[in-house]
């Protein structure tokens, strides 16, 4: 553990606020230290609060939070943030079941004003309170943090556009690290990272400071006013205000010298939306992190001294890696193949398939909007597009889907990658929905793998689909370890398999629950309940002669799948009952997600708890059949 007087002294801002501004840089050296030292335990979000260390301190030492609103973009950079708004004795249950959110979470606490975990949502929630605030008729302060590659969305644009022309005081932070998840994409992000590293800038700006000097006092501040000005129009500042802001900056983020006097200023102003340009360096501080351009960005648990993470071996591949892999195979054969990614080649293993075909491969930034109209544009000059989206992320963009692709029946393929419970990262990122959302398109295709094989067959299938927009989902992690075929070989379009015969149940699954569906039927068979087990393959087409089997065979019909009410199981029902397969006493089961939003824990936990485990099949089927008392009697004995 980290030795840390200052920082010990302080449970809430306020304690923060009472120590002499002398202090503040080793309460931010102790701060530093504490985060590592946390998330050397817990694993999670690292780069990203170590750059903002000094800047978290004096907002917290400047503004009266949590009466001044305190906004924090994405919010995956308040660990720092956590540790001095009463949260540090919970820091080390950070993700952790039961534990503190990874991201600001306003049941968490008052000092979170703003639930955030998606990005370039800050001005917009910062404007409204703002305007709210003044709607009250109160005073306090609405402070705007957002990064650089946030500053990719339009949505960033749009609350801009709209602040900016409105009299409402309200701070925007751009703390411009020049280094999102992924090197940020864009013109504006270009732009800051250009400006701030000019040679010649930093050149001319010293020698004015140095002639400043030699003048007499009236005279020097004079120079500083006409530098300040100069320094807007060299810059480009004067963008931020044509838009309406009044901006400030360029200053050092590490350096509280800067920042203090600045955001006093600013705390202190009466007119109209500022913006701070505050230029710091995601992993400040700790070298590992400083080295990394995003592997400390999200980490496991980790050496502190070495900074080697602890991952565990797996003897298959993530899921993951087997589309990209399959992707690139795929595209050696077919020049028409390209991939697009909403600024996350990493995180949807798109940065393998940009290293082989980089001319074929297009990050558009934190802009999932535009990603898929985009994907649309090239899919109607004859190219085949790969939108690989994280499912959570494709929610931004639903318009899109539905107006661009779908009711234009553009063969868009999106490669839907975090279905189901995704762990530590909770309600925020868990991939519970497309499968509702994109079933009702018409004509769209949807696909669930079962296991890592499937997955690279509906790669190789989206590839044929030429004639309307298709989906496959996969989820977080690694594959169950079945061997990979050598090539992937297109499916039968609408068709499911059957994987076990049996006379009395039938489990109908979708996606990677198939290998619970295979352990509950065995189990259901010790209890001499005969079970079929089935895997759909597809949501979308429904393999109708599937189901018709299965319903008119079995007496419980079970519906398993890692996404919420409205998806599958209701594609299954609403065929069963238009075609009077209900009529007969065939008992339906749909088995989906719990219609709330579950907190943070392990995978599997989650879908313990979710009754989506074999265990909760089994429960399923015996509590269909009326017998849940024999299967109560069975647990007692054990």
């Amino acid at each position: 553990m980290p030795t840390t007087p200052l920082l010990d002294l302080i449970k809430f801002p306020e304690d923060l606020r009472a120590l002499p501004e002398s202090d503040l840089n080793q309460v931010a050296d102790e701060l530093r230290q504490e985060t590592i030292d946390a998330v050397s335990v817990t694993g999670g979000h690292l780069g990203a609060g170590l750059g903002v260390i000094e800047l978290t301190v004096a907002l917290h030492w400047v503004f009266d939070t949590p009466r001044d609103r305190l906004i924090w973009d994405v919010g995956h950079q308040t660990y720092p943030h956590k540790i001095l708004t009463g949260r540090r004795d919970q820091i080390r249950t950070l993700r952790q079941p039961g534990g503190l959110s990874g991201f600001t979470k306003r049941d968490e606490s008052p000092y979170d004003p703003f639930g955030a975990a998606h990005s370039s949502t800050s001005i917009s929630a910062g404007h409204g309170m703002a305007v709210g605030r003044d709607l009250a008729g109160r005073d306090n302060n609405v402070i705007a943090v957002i990064g650089d590659g946030a500053m990719s969305a339009g949505m960033a644009y749009e609350a801009l556009n709209n602040a900016g022309a409105s009299d409402e005081r309200l701070i925007v932070i751009l703390n411009d690290n020049d280094m999102s998840i992924a090197p940020p994409t864009g013109a504006l992000s270009s732009y800051l990272a250009r400006i701030t590293s000019s040679g010649t800038y930093l050149y001319m700006r010293d020698i004015a400071k140095q002639l400043a000097k030699r003048l007499p006092k009236s005279w020097e501040r004079r120079a500083a006013r006409v530098e300040e000005y100069t320094r807007h129009l060299w810059q480009g500042g004067m963008w931020f205000e044509e838009l309406g802001f009044y901006y400030v900056g360029p200053i050092d983020g590490h350096d509280l010298s800067q920042l203090l006097p600045v955001l006093k200023n600013v705390r202190d102003a009466r007119q109209g939306p500022i913006l701070v340009h505050v230029v710091t360096k995601k992993g400040k501080g700790y070298p590992p992190a400083e080295e990394s351009e995003d592997k400390y960005h999200g980490v496991g648990k980790f050496n502190v001294i070495t900074g080697a993470q602890d991952k565990p071996k797996s003897n298959a591949p993530s899921y993951t890696k087997v589309f990209a892999k399959s992707l690139v195979e795929e595209a050696r054969r077919d020049p028409s193949i390209v991939a697009v990614t909403a600024a996350m080649p990493s995180g949807t293993g798109l940065d393998l398939f940009g290293e082989e075909f980089p001319n074929r491969m297009f990050d558009v930034g934190i802009a999932e909007q535009h990603a898929v109209t985009f994907a649309a544009g090239l899919a109607t000059e004859g190219f085949k597009p790969f939108a690989a989206i994280y499912s959570t992320f494709l929610q931004r963009a639903y318009d899109q889907v539905v107006h661009d692709v779908a009711i234009q029946k553009l063969p868009v393929r999106f490669a839907i990658d975090r279905a189901g419970f995704v762990g530590a990262d909770g309600p925020t990122h868990a991939g519970s929905f497309d499968i509702a959302f994109l079933g009702c398109l018409p004509e769209f295709v949807i696909m669930a793998a079962a296991d890592e094989a499937e997955l690279k067959h509906m790669v190789a299938t989206a590839v044929t689909i030429d004639d309307r927009p298709s989906a496959f989902r996969y989820p977080r992690g690694d594959g169950v370890g079945v061997e990979l075929p050598e090539r992937g070989i297109p499916l039968e379009i609408g068709k499911g398999r059957i994987l076990r015969e049996g006379s009395t149940i039938a489990i109908l699954s979708l996606g990677t629950r198939l290998a619970e569906s295979l352990k509950a039927a065995e189990q259901l068979a010790a209890f001499g309940l005969s079970a079929t087990v089935a895997d759909a393959r597809f949501a979308k087409p429904l393999d109708k002669d599937l189901v018709n089997n299965l319903a008119r065979n079995h007496e419980v019909l079970i519906t398993i799948e890692e996404g919420s009410v409205g998806g599958f199981g209701s594609f299954v029902l609403q065929h069963l009952a238009e075609n009077g397969l209900l009529d007969s006493g065939l008992k339906v089961r749909p088995m989906v997600m719990p219609d709330i939003f579950v907190d943070h824990a392990k995978p599997d936990q989650m879908y313990a708890n979710a009754g989506l485990a074999a265990a909760g099949i089994v429960e399923t089927a015996f509590k269909a059949l009326g017998r849940e008392n024999l299967l109560m009697d069975s647990s007692d004995r054990a």
